[in-house]
């Protein structure tokens, strides 16, 4: 009887020893959503957050082309709101193709009440052809 019940406490255990490992490996996967949120791909002003969709917006942007080859573009930044405050900007500079060949870093900016303010940005080299602005709201 002993005999009986060991064998039967073993055979689980010999099975699971011989099934080996089973995978579900698929291989590679596409990339999901390409289509949602790719406004920064095409569009010179976004806006990062909801804060700073309802108190900022861009009145006008120029752009040219320096003596050097370098990228200069500037932007007329506005505070929608009756308060004081305070967003951080940068601009991505742009290949022909999209791709981003330099990043300036986020800098603070202080808007007065329903003030606008301009704000300017240089290429470090002449590889930029497009650009993005980016504002978001302090933290």
């Amino acid at each position: 009887m002993k005999k009986t019940l060991l064998f039967l406490g073993l055979v689980p255990f010999s099975l699971m020893s011989f099934s080996g490992c089973q995978t579900h490996d698929t291989g590679a996967f596409r990339p999901q959503n390409t289509t949602v949120n790719k406004l920064e791909d095409s569009a010179q002003f976004v806006l990062l957050d909801p804060a700073a969709q309802y108190s900022v917006t861009c009145d006008g942007i120029q752009q040219q082309r320096l003596a050097d080859g370098r990228l200069q573009v500037g932007a007329n930044v506005r505070n929608r709101e009756n308060r004081r405050i305070q967003v951080q900007i940068n601009c991505e500079f742009k290949d022909g193709q999209g791709f981003v060949v330099e990043n300036t870093g986020f800098k603070n900016l202080f808007l007065d009440e329903n003030a606008q303010e301009g704000v300017q940005f240089v290429s470090m080299n002449d590889k930029a052809q497009r650009y993005t602005i980016r504002v978001r709201q302090a933290r």
